[in-house]
């Protein structure tokens, strides 16, 4: 795979090593036990794969690249890069503007834009109608593209669907930035609809049925679906896709739901296979954390930024067997009194750390989402036995191991 040049001080001398390591052992990434080491009465567990992925480390090449070939020229980002705080601040600070907010609405008067500037497409990737309107102010968009080939793999499935005469059912959160670009890109060439979750894939089951009203579809999904959509001929004939950084799982249960339901009204012909949507990286990192689910952990610290849904996900599937913590980076693990983190169990922001924190003989699982530097994992671990009062280092344990 490609070798991006992503700047060193995201990077970690002791987590890369590990994932050498592990990489050389396991080339087909097919054993997802967890890396286990000792520091002092501390048991940290490390899972298989964690951190930035392709589409993360090709977008922050360009971007960097960006800035060093445009000395002087006005350099803008269509939102957040990712969605990890650190990065987007080094962005900010290296001069670069957002146009947009993380929901869309404009930071900048477009009117001030012109050729000479430079617009920056994140990871995401962007609407239909954002780039028309940019290319008519002279932009070109495509010199600094980032967005990530994985979700231009999706765009590319959506349009041969919709084509074919699919209507398109996005797996995703409706107002994230890639399940925006995603729906525009699909609506180009057929009709969508937007489900969030089995729940309301299980409510769209009952329009495609035929069991509620067009005027109660119109309810039930606002803003979820295409202009000029039709319930009674556009849920005759679907595909499935999702926003790449959705549980995978999720997305496979629900195309396998709906399509059950549509073969059950109109046959085999009515529904496609589209696996080959899901996302390399996402499955990756789900599977190496349910990895850890038997390992005996006491508790979990996910690192990276709180609206970053790649990593919500991984600290939902922490969830299921373990008390998880979120934190953004080593500066929310304040003192041994608080920390800033979200608390999984209770699904709420809180200042306070975890007793489980201090407790003698610790099993502690500590993980990142696919936009998070291996660096800032790095720091969380070193404050974490910082708190503990642990005498030997991260490198010292490790001796021998790598």
């Amino acid at each position: 795979m490609k070798k991006f040049e992503v700047p060193e001080h995201y990077r970690s001398t002791i987590l890369g090593r590990i994932k050498e390591i592990r990489k050389l052992n396991d080339p087909r990434k097919k054993d997802h036990t967890p890396f286990v080491f000792q520091v002092g009465k501390t048991e940290i567990i490390i899972p298989r794969h964690f951190g930035f992925c392709y589409g993360v480390e090709n977008a922050i090449e360009i971007a960097f690249r960006t800035v060093a070939e445009n000395p002087g020229n006005r350099i803008f980002l269509l939102g957040e890069m990712i969605h990890n705080p650190q990065v987007n601040e080094d962005l900010l600070a290296e001069g670069i503007q957002f146009l947009v907010d993380n929901h869309g609405t404009r930071l900048v008067d477009f009117s001030t834009l012109s050729s000479k500037d430079i617009v920056i497409t994140p990871a995401f990737g962007t609407t239909l109608e954002m780039a028309a309107e940019l290319a008519q102010l002279g932009v070109q968009l495509e010199r600094y593209n980032t967005t990530c080939p994985f979700v231009e793999r999706v765009w590319k499935r959506s349009a041969e669907l919709g084509n074919r005469g699919y209507t398109l059912v996005v797996h995703g959160k409706y107002l994230h930035e890639e399940t925006r670009a995603t729906f525009s890109h699909a609506s180009d060439t057929g009709p969508v609809v937007v489900v969030r979750n089995m729940k309301e894939a299980e409510l769209l089951a009952k329009y495609i049925r035929k069991e509620l009203s067009a005027e109660q579809f119109e309810i039930d999904f606002a803003n979820k679906y295409s202009k000029g959509f039709s319930v009674s001929r556009d849920l005759q004939k679907i595909g499935v896709v999702n926003q790449t950084t959705m549980l995978a799982s999720e997305t496979q249960e629900i195309a396998a739901y709906l399509r059950d339901i549509v073969v059950e009204m109109y046959g085999e012909e009515a529904t496609t296979d589209t696996r080959d949507t899901l996302c390399y990286a996402t499955n990756d990192n789900q599977n190496a954390t349910l990895g850890v689910l038997e390992s005996g952990a006491h508790l979990a610290v996910v690192v990276g930024g709180f609206n970053s849904s790649n990593t919500i996900q991984i600290a939902t599937i922490l969830g299921q067997n373990m008390p998880v913590y979120f934190v953004r980076n080593s500066d929310d693990l304040i003192s041994n009194q608080k920390a800033t983190v979200f608390n999984f169990s209770l699904l709420k922001e809180e200042e306070i750390v975890p007793s489980l924190l201090f407790a003698e003989n610790l099993k502690l699982v500590v993980t990142s989402g696919a936009s998070c530097p291996d660096k800032t994992v790095d720091l969380v671990i070193q404050k974490i036995m910082s708190l503990r009062g642990e005498s030997e280092s991260v490198e010292t344990a490790l001796e021998g191991r790598i």
